[in-house]
This record gives structure tokens, sequence and C-alpha cells, in this order.
């Protein structure tokens, strides 16, 4: 009995050990670095920082409208574009590059990312306030009318945000995982029963660590008091954020009549097709009323 009790207590600390390990590599991943600058995109930018709530400074890349110049407010609608993880604004150039001639956009480093500050991300739970941060800064410079793109986690925290925040008219999401909890039984899947505790206690982690649940809100959750303009992009052979996850937000969208959908039958994670950018330029053109 004595070993027994050894072995579990062996275990059991064992278990622990690998969901903080399991924790601290999944909000401190290796950034990737994106090559590209709006130069090469032939987009003339400003280099911004937005200072969040708890005081961090987030790097950002403002790109006025074409021929509106370079001063901020010369526009009255913009679109705030967030990146995946682990990635950097630098992803998001070639959106902006297909909405230059309607809108305003700004593109930033969320927390941890890229050129901001912050020592590991928090998986939307403080990247939607700083969401907020970033639709302060537009509106202190005169937008009137703002939209949010953002793709996989970048989705996730548009949709999240939005359900809190008014002053967002319309969210484009690409790839947003619907639940973290779901999205952590998957990746642990082999773990069969294993999983569910290993999954809790990296919620447990995150609020001894990071002061908050990262699971509450889900966006499946957030997107079913949405009743905005919402646009859902994903693939069915997505590797990363499986179909199962849009499913589950289409169904949350499912009482939006303004929700749309677009669901490509092939593509991994992030790979857009050729009217890709175009498509998203025409949704937000539909709804933000960009000028003329």
């Amino acid at each position: 009995m004595p070993k027994v009790l050894l072995y579990v207590g062996v275990f059991i600390v064992g278990f622990v050990g690998v969901s903080a390990w399991g924790f601290w590599i999944t909000v401190r991943p290796p950034r990737i670095a994106i090559p590209g600058t709006p130069a090469l995109y032939r987009l003339p930018a400003e280099e911004v920082t937005i200072e969040t709530a708890d005081g961090l400074e987030l790097a950002a890349w403002f790109i006025p409208r074409q021929g509106s110049g370079q001063v901020p407010g010369g526009d009255d609608a913009a679109v705030v574009l967030l990146h995946g993880y682990p990635a950097e604004k630098a992803d998001m150039l070639s959106i902006a590059q297909a909405l230059h001639e309607r809108f305003a956009t700004l593109l930033v480093d969320m927390r941890y990312f890229g050129k901001s500050q912050g020592r590991a991300t928090t998986l939307g739970l403080r990247e939607r306030d700083d969401l907020k941060r970033a639709v302060d800064v537009l509106r202190a410079w005169g937008f009137e009318q703002i939209g949010v793109f953002g793709f996989s986690l970048g989705g996730a925290v548009g949709i999240t945000a939005a359900a809190e925040d008014p002053r967002i008219g319309a969210v484009a999401a690409y790839a947003p995982f619907a639940d973290l909890r779901q999205l952590g039984y998957e990746a642990y899947a082999r773990l069969w029963v294993l999983k569910y505790p290993l999954v809790e206690l990296m919620r447990l982690w995150g609020l001894a660590f990071l002061g908050g649940d990262v699971t509450e809100p889900s966006p499946a959750s957030a997107a079913a008091r949405l009743a905005m303009p919402v646009l859902l992009i994903a693939s069915r052979e997505d590797e990363q954020i499986s179909f199962r996850h849009a499913e589950r937000l289409a169904k949350s969208l499912s009482t939006n009549p303004r929700a749309e959908f677009y669901f490509l039958e092939h593509g991994r994670h992030g790979e857009l097709p050729d009217d890709f950018g175009a498509r998203v330029r025409l949704f937000f053109e539909r709804h933000l009323a960009p000028a003329p």
C-alpha cells in the first residue's frame, strides 16, 4: 500500500508538472517573424503605439485609405486587423492591401507578439480589452465606423470584444476557435480521459498566473449575443482549428440575420483563395459605408 500511494503521488505530481509546462509553452510560444513591411506592399504607413489598460505598449501600423493623406482621421471608416497565434501584424498586410482603396486600417501586434510588450499571450483574456484600446485610438482620430478583421486567435478576440463594445460595427473572423476548452480537448485527444483534468488544470494556471479565466467568455457564447454584421470564414481542411469550431460558431450565429458564412472546401490553416481579399472588402463595404 505505501508503494501504491507513492506511485500515485508521483503520478499526480508529474501530471501537474506536465500541465504547468504545457501552460507555459502555450502562453509563451516561439514567436514567428513574418517577412514584409507596408513599403513592400506599396502602402503608406505610420507607426503607432497603443497603451493597454495594464500599461503595456502595443506596436501598430496605421495605413490611411488610398488618397486620403497620411494624417489620421481623414476617413470615416477604419478596420482593425488582428493576426493569429503566434504571428505578428505583418501577416495582415495582404488584407490591408485589399482594403486600402476603401478603408483605413490599423494593424496591431497583439501583446507578447511582434514588437509589442508583454511577458505572455493571454489567449484572448486581456486581448479583447487591448482591442477596445485600439478602438479608443481610432475614435479619438475621428473614425465613427469601425470594423475588425481577425485571423485565428485574432478572430476569436474580435468576436468576444464585439460582444462587449457596441462601437465595433462589423466583424470578419477567419478560422477563429469557438471554445478554448474544446481546442484543448482536441490538442490532447490522444490522452483519452486525462485530457479533461489536463485542460482544467491549464484553466486554473490561467487564474493563478494571468489573473482570469482564459476560457470565458468563449467566442461561441459571445457570438450568440451579436446582432451586428458578422462574416465567419473557415476551411473544412483546416488542420489547426478543426471545422467543428466553425460549426459551433455558426450555430451560435444562427439567430443573427446579419451573419454571413464563407466556408472553404479546401485549404490549410491560413491559406487564402484568390478572391479572399475582395470578399472581405465587399463585406465591410456593405456594412461600414466608407467614404466614396
